[in-house]
C-alpha cells in the first residue's frame, strides 16, 4: 500500500513572518500517522519554516531548483543550498515554470537528476492545457513530458520519486478535474512507468493530482486506485489543509 501525501504549493505567498504564523497554526491540524505532509514554500522561507516545523510531522521542501551546483546563475538556487538548509523535496516542472519561464521537459530531466544526485526526492509535474484536452492529446502530451523526464533515471530512483499529474486547465481557476478524469490520467501514467521499467516500480512510484484540490473534494480524489495524494496550491495557505490531510 503506498502512503498518502499531501502536498502544499505555496507558490509566490507568505513572508517568512506569515510562513511561521502560518505552520504554528496547521501543525496541530495536521497530525496525521497515515498521509505525508509537505510544505514547498518560496526559497527565502525555508530557513524560518524549518524552524517552525521542528517537532511535527510536517516536512519542508522547496518549489524549484536550478541544475549547477554553483556559479554565474544570478538569481537561482543550488541543490548543495537546499540540502544545507535541510530539504528534502523540491518540485520539478510545474506547469507555472514550464509556461512563464520557458522551462522544457529537457531542463526538468537535468533538474531531476540533480535532485537524485543530492539526495532530494523530486516531485516531477506533467500536465495539460485545455486546447490539449479537447483536441484528445492529453497522454500523448503527458506521456512525452514524464518520458524526458525520467530519461536516465534508475528504476531504483524512479521508485522513490514522485509525480504530480497537474491539468494547467484546473489550476487556480476553481476548476477540477472529475475524479475519474484525474484517475484515467494517473493510471495512464503508472501503466507507462510499467513500460519503461517494470511493475515493481509502477506500484511503489507515487503519483498526486493536482488542480484545485480542496476539502470538499480531496477524499474523493484520493480515494482512487492510482491517486496516492494531491499537490495543493491555494488551499495549503488555509486551516482547510488540515480536512484534506485527514480526509478519511
Amino acid at each position: 500500500m503506498r502512503r498518502k501525501i499531501a502536498a502544499g504549493n505555496w507558490k509566490m505567498n507568505m513572508t517568512p513572518t506569515q510562513a511561521v504564523a502560518l505552520i504554528e497554526k496547521l501543525k496541530p491540524l495536521v497530525k496525521s500517522d497515515d498521509v505525508d505532509v509537505i510544505f514547498c514554500v518560496p526559497a527565502i522561507d525555508i530557513p524560518a519554516a524549518m524552524t517552525a516545523a521542528e517537532g511535527s510531522n510536517i516536512r519542508i521542501g522547496a518549489e524549484n531548483m536550478y541544475f549547477e551546483e554553483k556559479g554565474a546563475f544570478t538569481g537561482e538556487i543550488s541543490p548543495e543550498m537546499l540540502v544545507d538548509a535541510g530539504v528534502k523535496y523540491v518540485i520539478i516542472g510545474h506547469s507555472e515554470r514550464r509556461d512563464y519561464f520557458g522551462e522544457t521537459n529537457e531542463d526538468v530531466n537535468r533538474k531531476v537528476l540533480k535532485a537524485f544526485e543530492h539526495g532530494i526526492t523530486p516531485i516531477m509535474c506533467c500536465g495539460e492545457s485545455l486546447t490539449m484536452r479537447q483536441q484528445g492529446v492529453t497522454m500523448d502530451w503527458i506521456r512525452q513530458q514524464v518520458k524526458v523526464g525520467l530519461l536516465n533515471v534508475s528504476a531504483e530512483q524512479a521508485s522513490s520519486m514522485i509525480i504530480a499529474y497537474e491539468p494547467i486547465w484546473a489550476i487556480d481557476t476553481g476548476e477540477t478535474a472529475t475524479s475519474d478524469q484525474a484517475e484515467e490520467v494517473c493510471k495512464g501514467i503508472r501503466d507507462l512507468v510499467e513500460e519503461l521499467y517494470d511493475k515493481a516500480v509502477a506500484d511503489k512510484i507515487r503519483i498526486l493530482y493536482g488542480g484545485s484540490v480542496n476539502a470538499g473534494n480531496a477524499a474523493e480524489l484520493f480515494g482512487k486506485d492510482n491517486i496516492d495524494g494531491g499537490l495543493v496550491g491555494g488551499a495549503s495557505l488555509k486551516e482547510d489543509f488540515g480536512k484534506i490531510v485527514n480526509y478519511r
